[in-house]
């Protein structure tokens, strides 16, 4: 920090103390914190319960009943998936995981690792399904919890962005026809909640298919969140268009570049770089609402913490399993908000 920063942040550390009323109403705030501190150490380590078999054995300390978590912790984390074969979905879940650790390292960001995203999406699908290389065969409808939201979530922007891309492009286009079903298209599409996008996916279009059709469900899920995603997408694109100047398209246009030249060369690495923070707020968004395909069937990570709360013996341990998965649901969000501070740094430095 340097000297003017410091000498700016000074009143701003001096007001809580500005006068005898601010720092007692100051006083009493950090007095507030802390004991509320206290009560949730309390509750969450100390007089918590570690090891059991039931609700009751949680009773007697009245803290967090962390036995519960442990218990059920992988029908949370892979849902009905089968027992036996559970560790395919934690490799499956590890190697999405490891990519995106990976993607958060500005040197890592090489072409290398674009076509080792699309080899790991092979690799998950072979993994979960199986059928192949000695693996027994696992229908989707038993996929669940957190593998289930990883692939929604991913796969669901890996796709929804190239047709936001398309969509912003068509919407401020000069061409009449394209322009209006572009626009048709993003508004419909975001007049709707996400849970009408899958009950029609999951419901009315197999009505459409011919007969004797029957598509995947979980393909159904996937293709209603990438046609959602994509219509938000589109908007935030079209945002980040608006911001190249129109003389670097007469620039562009003057050096003989043609339409894709230019939106490939100038126009398209400004405007998404401009929009770094909403595309990923975007993509948080997105990770969030996956809960939203148990109107079709599907137990992603949500749902699979309701299901292990039904059990009879852990009815009542609410909070420690929302928490439980509220805690991955912040990790993910968080480090997705990382890579969005990283993205900004390595544009900023570009």
């Amino acid at each position: 920090m340097s000297v003017a920063d410091a000498g700016a942040l000074a009143p701003a550390r001096r007001a809580p103390f500005r006068s005898p009323a601010d720092a007692a109403l100051s006083a009493a705030i950090a007095g507030a914190l802390a004991w509320l501190a206290w009560k949730v150490v309390r509750w969450a380590v100390l007089d918590a319960t570690w090891s059991g078999d039931g609700i009751e054995a949680c009773h007697a300390r009245g803290g967090a009943c962390w036995a519960f978590v442990r218990d059920k912790a992988r029908l949370i984390l892979f849902g009905t998936y089968p027992y036996e074969e559970q560790w395919r979905a934690a490799l499956a879940t590890a190697l999405v995981i490891a990519l995106f650790a990976a993607t958060s390292v500005p040197r890592l960001r090489r072409p290398a690792l674009a076509w080792a995203w699309l080899a790991s999406a092979g690799v998950v699908v072979a993994l979960m399904r199986g059928r192949g290389a000695g693996l027994a065969y696992v229908d989707t409808s038993r996929w669940g919890g957190l593998p289930l939201t990883l692939v929604l979530a991913t796969v669901g922007l890996a796709l929804a962005f190239p047709l936001g891309v398309a969509l912003a492009l068509a919407r401020t286009s000069g061409l009449f026809v394209p322009r209006l079903l572009a626009t048709t298209y993003v508004e419909l599409v975001r007049g709707v909640p996400l849970v009408t996008v899958l009950f029609m996916a999951s419901v009315m279009f197999p009505l459409f298919l011919p007969s004797g059709w029957n598509l995947d469900k979980l393909l159904r899920a996937q293709a209603g969140i990438v046609l959602f995603a994509a219509a938000y997408l589109a908007e935030v694109v079209r945002g980040g268009l608006q911001t190249v100047a129109r003389g670097q398209l007469e620039a562009a246009a003057a050096l003989g570049l043609g339409y894709l030249g230019t939106m490939r060369f100038v126009v398209l690495p400004q405007a998404l770089g401009a929009v770094v923070p909403p595309l990923v707020n975007t993509a948080i968004g997105l990770f969030k609402d996956t809960s939203l395909v148990v109107v079709i069937g599907l137990l992603d990570l949500t749902n699979a913490a309701k299901l292990a709360m039904s059990d009879p013996r852990w009815l009542g341990a609410v909070v420690e399993g929302y928490v439980f998965i509220g805690t991955i649901y912040f990790l993910f969000c968080f480090t997705l908000s990382k890579l969005s501070r990283s993205l900004e740094r390595s544009r900023a430095h570009a």
